[in-house]
C-alpha cells in the first residue's frame, strides 16, 4: 500500500508537520510529490501538498486522501525543498511557504455547509426543515444570516446537522467553443448536394468548411455568415459538425502589437560587464554580481544580452523588477526582444490571468519571466540566470508572512541551479554595497550614461529662503520659471511629491530645525490626540513646542501634504498646463497606469504629477525638467535607513531628466538644503554618500554592521500589550550573548491600528546561533492566544520597514 506524507492546510504549530495518508490502489502511480491533494482532517475535508511517498508508517490507524488536485505536480522537488529552506529562515509555517509559492488561484477556498445527520430529519423543527427544503445542503452562510442562528447551533451541538467543510477550487480555466467538420471535404460536398434548396443557412456554412476545413471559434462563424446559433446546432445534431471546448489562455497584452527589436551593440563598458557575466553562465557557476551603474548608463541592455545567451544554452531566465517601476515601457522591451517567451507576473493582473501566465511556466511554454517579487518562485526546473532590478527597492521585502527578502531567496535558487544572479541598481542598497566591497559579491561598474549624454544638471533651492522673501506657494521662483519655459518650449516636466509614510515631523519653517529624539538620532513624530511629539525607538516623549526653541520663532509646524493639493495649485498658478496626476487614487483602476503613462508619452500632458511610483523606469525622451516638491518628507521619518531612501529616491527621479538628445535639469525643493543625503544626491555621488552613511552605521550599530530582528506585539488592551513584550524582551534578553543589544519594549511608530495597541522591540545583533530557536521558542509559548487572534506576535528578521 502506497503512504502518502502531506502538509495540511491548517497554519498551527500542532500541525506544522507531516501527516500519513493512505493512498487508494486507483491512484497508487499518479500522486506524486508536490500534488496537491484534499484529506480528512478532523471532522473536516482540507487541502494538502504531497511532500513524499513511503511505503510504512508509525500511524496506528491511516485514513485515506479524498481527492487529488492535480494531474502533474504544482511544485517541483526544489520548490518543496526552498519550502523547507523558507519556514527555517521567515519563522513561519510549513503550510504558509508552501503556498506563496503558488497564483492565488491554486489556494483553497473552504466552503462551510450544513446537512442533517443521517436518520435524524424527525429531530428537526418544522422551520427548520423548511430552510432545507428538498436541499441537501445549505450554506453556512445563509444560516448565520437568517433568524433561526441560535436554533441552527444547538442541533448542531446535538448532532441533529453536522457541519461539513468543502474544497472549492478556484481554476477556472477560460474556455472557448470551437466547432469543426466531422467529415472530410467529399462526403461534405456529397451533403451539401442533398440539401433541401430552401436550406440556404447550411448550404452556406456546409461550402464555408469545404474551403476551410479546419476548426473555428462559433462566435467568429456567426460573425463571418451572418447566421444564428441554430443553423450550427442544426448541423452538429445531424452529426455533419461537432462542437468542443477549447482552453485557451487570458492573455493580458494579446492586443498590443510588439515590434521585434535586435540587440544593440555595447559600449565598452557595458561590454566589459557582460563578460563576467557570461563566463559564470558558461562555466555553470553559481556567482552573485551587483551591477552598479548610473542611471541611464544601459543596465537594461545587459540583462536581456545576459538573458538572451542563458536562452541560447538552453536554461530559464528570471527578470524581477520592483511592483511600481513593472511599467508597460520594462514589459515591452522583453516582449519585443523575446516575443512569446516571456511570461508577465504582477498586481495588475486579474486572478485568472496570473493563473494562466503561472501555466505558461509549468507547462514549459516560456523561457523568461518578468515580473515583481513573487515571481522569485516560477516553477522553472533549468534556471540559467536571475536578474534583480533596483535591488535597493524595499518592495522586495514582503511585509506578511512568509516575510521573505526576494534577494535571499533568488540566492538560495541560484545556488541549487548552479547559476549566477546579477542585482543591479545606480544606488544600490548599503548591504549589498558593503558585500561587494568585501569581495561576497562581484562589483561590476558602470560610470557612464548611454550615447555618453551628461548627467542632469541640480540645482537645489531652499525653501526657508523662498519663506523669508514672502513666497508662501509650494512652488520657489526658479521651478515656477523653469515651469513656464518648458510650457513655452513644448516639452514635459515631471513633478515628484515625496509623499512617504503615515507619521508628520514637526519643523522651524524659519530655521529649517526638525526636532529630533536626544537619545536616537531620529525624528519625533507629532501626536495630534495628546500634542505631544515621541520617540518610536525608546520611547522618549516632550510636549509640542509653541516657538523653535532654536530660533525662537513661531512658524512651528507639522508637515504633510497631498497630490491633490498641488494639482489645484498648478491649476492657479498655470492654467495653460495640462497635467497628469499619477497617485493611488488615479491608478487603482486596472490598466489606468498604462493609459495615463502613455498620454503623456504621446504628448497629451506636459506636466506628470506623482508620488514615488513616478521615480523609476520612465524613459521619456521628451522629460527635460524634473521637480521634487519636498525632498524632506523621507528624510524625517523614525527609520534608521530614511537617509539612505531619500538618497536613492532623489537620484533615481534626476535620472528621469535628459536620458535622450535633450538635456536635463533638475530642481530639488527642501527645507535642509545642508543634509548630506540631498547634497549628494544633487552631485550623483552614490561613493560619498556610502562613505558617510557607513560611519553613521557603525556609530549607531545598525546593518551593515548588525543584523536586527524586530518583534510586534499586538492586543486590544493596552496593558496587555505591554506586560507580553516586556516578557518577551527579558526572556529573549536571557537567551543572547551580552554583544546583542536589546532596545525596548517601546510603543511602535503606528501605535494603534484597528483599535489594536502594538508594541515593539528590537534585536541588534552580530552573530547569535541561537536566537532563531529563542524566537520560535517565543511564538509556540504564545500559540494558544495567537490562534484565537486576541493577541498578535510578528516576528521580523531583517526588517525592511521599522514602522
Amino acid at each position: 500500500m502506497g503512504i502518502a506524507s502531506v502538509i495540511v492546510d491548517v497554519p498551527a504549530k500542532q500541525t506544522d508537520r507531516e501527516f500519513d495518508y493512505a493512498i487508494p490502489r486507483k491512484w497508487e502511480h499518479i500522486v506524486q510529490p508536490g500534488m496537491r491533494v484534499i484529506v480528512p482532517f478532523g471532522p473536516r475535508m482540507v487541502q494538502g501538498f504531497v511532500t513524499g511517498l513511503k511505503n510504512v508508517t508509525d500511524a496506528k490507524k491511516l485514513r485515506e486522501m479524498k481527492e487529488i488536485l492535480d494531474l502533474e505536480p504544482v511544485l517541483n522537488e526544489e520548490l518543496l525543498n526552498l519550502g523547507g529552506w523558507l519556514t527555517e529562515e521567515t519563522m513561519c509555517f510549513k503550510i504558509t511557504a508552501l503556498q506563496a509559492m503558488l497564483p492565488a488561484a491554486l489556494k483553497a477556498k473552504y466552503e462551510k455547509v450544513l446537512r442533517i445527520s443521517t436518520g435524524r430529519y424527525e429531530e428537526l423543527e418544522e422551520n427548520v426543515r423548511d430552510v432545507f427544503k428538498k436541499k441537501d445542503f445549505i450554506q453556512w452562510k445563509e444560516v448565520m444570516e437568517s433568524d433561526h442562528a441560535a436554533m441552527f447551533q444547538k442541533h448542531v451541538r446535538k448532532g441533529n446537522l453536522e457541519v461539513l467543510y468543502f474544497v472549492k477550487d478556484k481554476m477556472n480555466k477560460k474556455t472557448v467553443r470551437v466547432v469543426e467538420p466531422l467529415l472530410d471535404r467529399e462526403a461534405l460536398e456529397e451533403y451539401a448536394r442533398n440539401l433541401p434548396s430552401n436550406a440556404k443557412k447550411q448550404h452556406q456554412v456546409v461550402h464555408f468548411f469545404i474551403e476551410n476545413p479546419n476548426k473555428i471559434l462559433i462566435r467568429d462563424l456567426l460573425d463571418k455568415l451572418q447566421i444564428s446559433n441554430a443553423v450550427i446546432k442544426a448541423l452538429i445534431d445531424k452529426k455533419i459538425l461537432v462542437e468542443k471546448e477549447e482552453e485557451i489562455y487570458r492573455d493580458p497584452y494579446e492586443n498590443k502589437v510588439f515590434k521585434a527589436t535586435a540587440p544593440f551593440t555595447l559600449t565598452e563598458e557595458q561590454a566589459d560587464a557582460l563578460a563576467p557575466i557570461k563566463k559564470s553562465l558558461q562555466d555553470n557557476r553559481h556567482e552573485v554580481f551587483l551591477l552598479y551603474g548610473v542611471t541611464g548608463s544601459g543596465k537594461t541592455e545587459i540583462y536581456l544580452q545576459a538573458i538572451d545567451d542563458a536562452i541560447q544554452r538552453g536554461e530559464e531566465a528570471i527578470m524581477l523588477v520592483p511592483e511600481i517601476s513593472l511599467t508597460p515601457q520594462t514589459v515591452k522591451r522583453f516582449k519585443e526582444r523575446f516575443g512569446n517567451q516571456v511570461a508577465v507576473m504582477h498586481s495588475g493582473l486579474s486572478i485568472g490571468e496570473k493563473y494562466d501566465e503561472w501555466r505558461k511556466i509549468h507547462r514549459k511554454e516560456v523561457k523568461v519571466v518578468v515580473g515583481a517579487r513573487s515571481a522569485i518562485f516560477a516553477p522553472f526546473e533549468n534556471l540559467g540566470i536571475i536578474i534583480i532590478d533596483e535591488e535597493h527597492e524595499s518592495s522586495y521585502k514582503q511585509e506578511e508572512t512568509p516575510r521573505y527578502h526576494a534577494r535571499d531567496v533568488a540566492i538560495q535558487r541560484a545556488k541549487h541551479h548552479n547559476c549566477p544572479v546579477i542585482l543591479g541598481s545606480a544606488t544600490p542598497a548599503l548591504e549589498s554595497f558593503a558585500r561587494a566591497k568585501k569581495n561576497v559579491y562581484r562589483l561590476l561598474t558602470l560610470s557612464k550614461r548611454m550615447n555618453d549624454s551628461k548627467l542632469p544638471q541640480v540645482d537645489i533651492v531652499d525653501m526657508r529662503e523662498e519663506l523669508r522673501k514672502g513666497n508662501r506657494s509650494m512652488f520657489s521662483k526658479a521651478l515656477f520659471a523653469k515651469l513656464t519655459d518648458r510650457l513655452e518650449k513644448g516639452e514635459q516636466t515631471v513633478l515628484l511629491l515625496n509623499k512617504r509614510g503615515h507619521s508628520s515631523f514637526v519643523m522651524c519653517r524659519s530655521c529649517g530645525l526638525v526636532t529630533n529624539c536626544p537619545n536616537c538620532d531620529i525624528s519625533l513624530t507629532y501626536h495630534r490626540y495628546n500634542d505631544s511629539l515621541k520617540c518610536h525607538y525608546c520611547g522618549h516623549e516632550e510636549r509640542m513646542p509653541q516657538v523653535c526653541p532654536e530660533c525662537g520663532s513661531d512658524h512651528i509646524r507639522f508637515f504633510g501634504t497631498g497630490t491633490q493639493k498641488v494639482e489645484e495649485e498648478l491649476a492657479k498658478i498655470l492654467p495653460e498646463a495640462r497635467v497628469i496626476r499619477m497617485d493611488v487614487d488615479t491608478t487603482s483602476k486596472k490598466g489606468s497606469h498604462e493609459r495615463l503613462l502613455n498620454a503623456f508619452q504621446e504628448g497629451h500632458a506636459d506636466i506628470l504629477l506623482g508620488t514615488q511610483m513616478i521615480a523609476k523606469g520612465l524613459d521619456f525622451p521628451n522629460i527635460t525638467l524634473v521637480g521634487v516638491l519636498s525632498a524632506d518628507t523621507m528624510l524625517h521619518l523614525p527609520d534608521f535607513r530614511s537617509s539612505e531612501k531619500t538618497f536613492q529616491l532623489l537620484t533615481q527621479v534626476s535620472g528621469r531628466a535628459g536620458r535622450h538628445k535633450l538635456a536635463g535639469e533638475v530642481i530639488i525643493q527642501t527645507y535642509t538644503p545642508e543634509h548630506y543625503s540631498i547634497e549628494l544626491s544633487a552631485e550623483q555621488d552614490f561613493d560619498a554618500f556610502y562613505e558617510r552613511e557607513m560611519f553613521i552605521r557603525r556609530q549607531s550599530h545598525y546593518p551593515p554592521y548588525y543584523y536586527l530582528a524586530l518583534i510586534n506585539v499586538s492586543h486590544e488592551d493596552l496593558m496587555k500589550a505591554v506586560a507580553t513584550t516586556e516578557k518577551i524582551t527579558k526572556y529573549v534578553t536571557a537567551g543572547l550573548s551580552p554583544e546583542a543589544i536589546v532596545l525596548g519594549p517601546v510603543a511602535s511608530p503606528i501605535s494603534r491600528i484597528n483599535n489594536r495597541y502594538r508594541y515593539q522591540c528590537l534585536i541588534k545583533y552580530k552573530r547569535e546561533p541561537q536566537l532563531k530557536k529563542l524566537l520560535r521558542t517565543v511564538l509556540e509559548h504564545y500559540q494558544q492566544e495567537t490562534a484565537q487572534n486576541m493577541l498578535q506576535i510578528s516576528i521580523d528578521l531583517n526588517p525592511q520597514i521599522m514602522m
